[in-house]
């Protein structure tokens, strides 16, 4: 589903226009980006959380030379249960 489909079928169940379904959109992206670094949950889908990854080995596919690959941030999202039950059924 694009973004517009969202827009479009969130303004028809709601009764909102699809620019204020948009603004909304868009104003939870931006809240979510600036609370990613302490847990953003969307409730019944899952929440947006950083982890650390640490350092590891890894293989230039290119040489089959072994790399070191530097330990990062990275943002994962991890799926409620719930979602994953209304999704897997």
């Amino acid at each position: 589903m694009t973004k517009t489909q969202t827009i479009a079928t969130l303004a028809e169940k709601t009764g909102l226009k699809k620019t204020d379904v948009s603004n909304l959109l868009d104003e939870l992206a931006a809240l979510s980006y600036a609370e990613a670094k302490n847990g953003f949950l969307v409730p019944g889908i899952g929440k947006l959380v950083l982890v650390q990854r640490a350092e590891r080995q890894g293989r230039n596919p290119a040489t089959g030379e072994s790399i070191t690959i530097p330990a990062k941030q990275v943002v994962k999202f991890r799926v409620a249960k719930a979602c994953k039950d209304a999704v897997l059924q």
